[in-house]
């Protein structure tokens, strides 16, 4: 068994708060329960997801379909008020788990601590989940001792894919502000903050006399991305997310020193004295953006689509805000218009680094492997993403599934999602096209549904594109290469390697100068105390780590052409 250095956390939360009923087989896993209160068994499990997410009711209505069907109902408990290394090193100073875990960048620190079941054996026994990956990806996730401890859940697509929705990172804009310019092409990072300054003087407030924020910035722990790497974006590269790779030399490189990373920056400088950028940007929480962007009152921002939509972007739509044009699209913003834009890739992503695990203290990991099976079954998953059928969603004659205006409504109603609805949305899951080669896994994927279910701004701003979906909207780019995507390694960098520590005071760094660069009097002289303490940390030892890394990659990725 490997060892890392790891700080001992010990948080000032109760182990009752993470694992809630304990772990499934000890308490009760074996009970006599169904929805009706009668005779059948239902294996009760638990899980936590070192992540923020939505608990669901206990008498959920689909969760209990899905507990008749598969026999096993599970108990998922969320992060809350720590971060994922503060909770999971939580957990491990306990030493006992939920039976389901996913500890985000903090897995590592679970495989180090012995506190995962060795899955080779049942992968070759479950055949959904023996197809979830291809050989060479299924081999991507064994660790040094040879074995598989966890299974990365998403962008895995089975047939054709279907994206609509662009998940990932962009520079987003409300279609209130590309509206009054009559929707112009906003291609370059000076069009989109000259569009937003224009308009925001013309209109500074909104409908109620709430004034507007043009521009603001989300820095809070590990989610300062939204301000610090633009750059490879702006550049033309795709969101390799700690460095740059160049397609033709293989060559990394590193994107915060560049110069567009320098004129990025000075933009962000500019704007910010010109009271464009937002004053509370390094100071407020995540809780306070979401608010902000739930308000409707920003009128752009970077940020990954899964970071704000499902909670800012359900309020914009509850409060009727959309009807005022305060919805987010994304823009295929860069530097200059000499650079081909890969904000969005086609393609699965692996994540090697995290996934679902089953832990030491599950009773069963058969049963629990067989419910994650179970889950990735058709039926079985097209109950979690598409509902129940003649309630959720309808059927034609063609076998098309759609939603009428009610149901679509429903839901994105919390209470209804709380009461009714049942992703299990940290487990194992599809993308792409259904087994019947007619629908997608997903309404999210489905165009036709996507398209009418859109927001009435919305539509109105793809229509004046000529698009119908978010992809469509800023564009997509063939996967770059078998490297891709490299944050899957550095995010589980430790200070035990040069490169690892080098990372680790890049990151403290960029935490502590960034922010005083964007509001500093003198620019240059701002840059030149961040460059100075920036070179201190040896950026070159992470680059050659990554470097190192990035020809693994590609050597093991030959073995298998």
């Amino acid at each position: 068994m490997r060892k890392r250095h790891m700080k001992t956390l010990i948080a000032a939360v109760t182990m009752s708060a993470l694992l809630v009923t304990g772990c499934g087989g000890k308490d009760g896993s074996d009970s006599k329960k169904d929805s009706k209160g009668g005779s059948d068994s239902v294996k009760e499990f638990t899980a936590f997801f070192a992540t923020s997410g939505s608990e669901i009711n206990d008498d959920n209505e689909i969760q209990k379909i899905i507990a008749e069907k598969t026999g096993v109902k599970v108990k998922e408990t969320w992060l809350t008020g720590q971060s994922a290394e503060e909770a999971i090193g939580t957990i491990i100073a306990g030493g006992e788990y939920p039976d389901f875990i996913e500890g985000g960048n903090a897995t590592p620190q679970l495989y180090d601590a012995g506190a995962l079941v060795a899955l080779d054996e049942y992968i070759e026994k479950y055949p959904n989940i023996k197809e979830f990956f291809t050989e060479q990806e299924w081999d991507s996730l064994r660790q040094e001792d040879g074995h598989i401890y966890w299974i990365p859940q998403f962008s895995n697509i089975y047939g054709e894919e279907k994206a609509c929705e662009h998940n990932d990172e962009a520079f987003w804009i409300q279609t209130r502000v590309l509206k009054w310019a009559d929707y112009p092409e906003i291609k370059t990072m000076d069009q989109y903050f000259d569009l937003i300054e224009k308009y925001n003087k013309a209109n500074p407030k909104m409908e109620d006399g709430t004034e507007n924020i043009p521009y603001t910035i989300l820095c809070e722990d590990w989610r300062y991305f939204c301000l610090e790497n633009a750059p490879q974006f702006l550049d033309g590269y795709p969101n390799d997310g700690s460095c740059i790779v160049d397609p033709k030399t293989l060559k990394v490189i590193d994107y915060n020193t560049t110069d567009t990373a320098i004129k990025y920056f000075k933009k962000l400088n500019e704007e910010y004295h010109k009271g464009i950028v937002d004053r509370e940007s390094f100071t407020q929480t995540y809780d306070e953006y979401i608010a902000k962007l739930s308000s409707g009152r920003v009128l752009g921002m970077i940020d990954q689509w899964w970071d704000f939509a499902y909670t800012a972007g359900d309020a914009i739509k509850s409060a009727g805000l959309d009807k005022q044009g305060c919805s987010y699209v994304p823009l295929p913003i860069t530097i200059d218009e000499s650079k081909t834009n890969q904000w969005h890739n086609s393609g699965g992503v692996v994540n090697t680094g995290t996934g679902l695990a089953i832990t030491t203290s599950c009773d069963d990991p058969d049963a629990a492997v067989k419910f994650v099976n179970d889950l990735l079954g058709q039926e079985i998953h097209d109950l979690r993403f598409w509902g129940v059928k003649g309630k959720d969603y309808e059927v034609n004659d063609k076998g098309e599934y759609s939603r009428t205006d009610e149901m679509r409504k429903n839901c994105s109603d919390t209470a209804y999602k709380a009461s009714h609805l049942c992703t299990y949305s940290y487990f194992p899951q599809w993308l792409g096209t259904s087994r019947d080669g007619v629908n997608a896994m997903s309404p999210a994927g489905q165009a036709s549904e996507f398209y009418d279910g859109l927001k009435g701004d919305v539509k109105e701003c793809f229509d004046a594109y000529g698009v119908k979906t978010y992809v469509e909207m800023i564009g997509t780019s063939e996967s770059p290469g078998d490297w891709y995507p490299m944050w899957s390694y550095s995010n589980n960098l430790t200070t035990e390697t040069d490169g690892g520590m080098a990372w680790t005071k890049m990151g403290e760094v960029k935490h502590e100068y960034l922010p005083k660069v964007v509001m500093a009097d003198k620019f240059d002289d701002a840059w030149a105390d961040y460059m100075k303490a920036y070179k201190k940390c040896k950026p070159e030892d992470f680059i050659n780590e990554m470097q190192t890394e990035l020809e693994r990659r590609m050597k093991a990725a030959a073995k298998y052409k």
